[in-house]
């Protein structure tokens, strides 16, 4: 893929990063035009805290405390451009709702279920999909329909762990090595597998520059 460049120059995580909309049902997505990535995740592992770290802003993705932001696709671009003409944001991030309310109704569930296969299936302009796996617990059975769910749509995803500083450092390697062994024959599983902690700020550079790859975009 050839490098894309951003009008001034600056890195494409160097630079504030802006909410543009909340996307409840498909007639709401922002026309295709910017390469997409989005990150899927359990209600609870971090997904949040993830994005706010990576871009530097820890406001921008509202945390659980907001549940009504969190049934939809929510949109975040880099600050700078006017989206009009070809003025527009080299790459978006998507934050897609979290799944594995125990309390949720089958409605809730249901709705979410369609949203996102249809963007899933839709999308041309999405590149990868982030799938953050807590640590602490590994990939359970809600992480494993969905990673079935990209599977059927046949979207590029990588498995993130999240919150590695919650458990002892020696657990680590046998956790990656038991999640690769676990997507291995996975077809639409991107191999490699990133180790992160927003809190402690590790593995944030190697998602970055997984991202930055992803889009072919200098970071």
């Amino acid at each position: 893929m050839a490098e894309q460049t951003i009008k001034d120059d600056k890195p494409l995580f160097g630079r504030p990063w802006i909410f543009i909309r909340g996307v409840p049902a498909m007639k709401f997505l922002p026309p295709e035009g910017p390469l997409e990535v989005a990150f899927a995740g359990r209600s609870n592992v971090g997904k949040s805290s993830l994005i706010n770290a990576l871009v530097g802003h820890k406001g921008l993705a509202r945390t659980s405390n907001t549940p009504g932001r969190t049934q939809e696709l929510n949109y975040f671009v880099p600050d700078g451009f006017s989206g009009e003409g070809g003025d527009l944001p080299p790459m978006a991030l998507v934050d897609m709702p979290g799944y594995g309310y125990a309390e949720a109704p089958k409605e809730q569930v249901d709705a979410w279920t369609k949203l996102v296969f249809d963007y899933l299936r839709g999308r041309t302009t999405l590149k990868r999909v982030y799938v953050l796996i807590d640590s602490r617990h590994g990939i359970k059975k809600n992480d494993d329909e969905v990673l079935g769910l990209l599977d059927k749509a046949a979207v590029s995803y990588q498995i993130v762990l999240t919150k590695t500083d919650k458990i002892k450092e020696a657990g680590l390697p046998k956790l990656l090595a038991d999640t690769a062994e676990k997507i291995r024959k996975r077809p639409a599983a991107y191999p490699g597998i990133l180790a992160t902690s927003s809190e402690k700020g590790v593995g944030l550079e190697e998602l970055r520059q997984a991202i930055g790859l992803t889009v072919g975009i200098p970071v």
